[in-house]
């Protein structure tokens, strides 16, 4: 045993060639992605837009589009909960591996589809866009803190916070890891 290490050790470290500088990405088909030089977005799998992929149907009304301060406060909101969840040792990590760009635009376009404020959502489907990610109950109730705090910074009444709440709320299973 003793000299099956000794001999080991005294083997020397082939020097290395021009065949040994091998582009493994390529050799394996491993594509660099490319932002979009428009949007600065990273490329999707393409698949089927349509506003129903946001997960529930719009308020009836403006009330509470109005309530959220019009698009504007709801683009504030949806960056400030991104700013925080980033943020948030509790979740950071989920978010790290995502295309923020995509992600604040789709999270705009579905929060301001909901409260009727006049856009339509282009992003995929909850399970779709959540699938494999791992989500869990605790990681969805620390984003749902990130964007009352929101809410409440943007001084959106708290009647209607919750009742915002109540339309997503009822997404969370295609969302979490089944």
């Amino acid at each position: 045993m003793i000299l099956l290490a000794a001999l080991l050790l005294m083997q020397t470290v082939p020097e290395a060639s021009a065949n040994d500088s091998v582009d493994w990405d390529k050799e394996f088909g491993v594509a660099e992605k490319v932002r979009d030089p428009v949007t600065g977005e990273l490329p999707v799998d393409p698949y089927t837009q349509r506003d129903s992929n946001a997960g529930t149907k719009p308020f009836e009304g403006t009330g509470m589009a109005k309530a959220f301060g019009g698009q504007d406060g709801i683009r504030r909101i949806t960056i400030r909960t991104v700013e925080l969840s980033e943020a948030d040792p509790r979740i950071a990590k989920i978010f790290k591996a995502h295309d923020m760009v995509r992600l604040k635009r789709t999270l705009f376009e579905q929060f301001c589809y909901i409260l009727n404020a006049g856009c339509s959502y282009s992003g995929r489907d909850m399970a779709t866009s959540h699938k494999d990610m791992g989500v869990r109950m605790r990681d969805m109730n620390a984003l749902v803190e990130n964007l009352q705090q929101a809410m409440r910074e943007e001084n959106v009444p708290f009647p209607a916070q919750n009742r915002f709440l109540g339309k997503l709320a009822p997404m969370s299973p295609d969302v979490m890891a089944q």
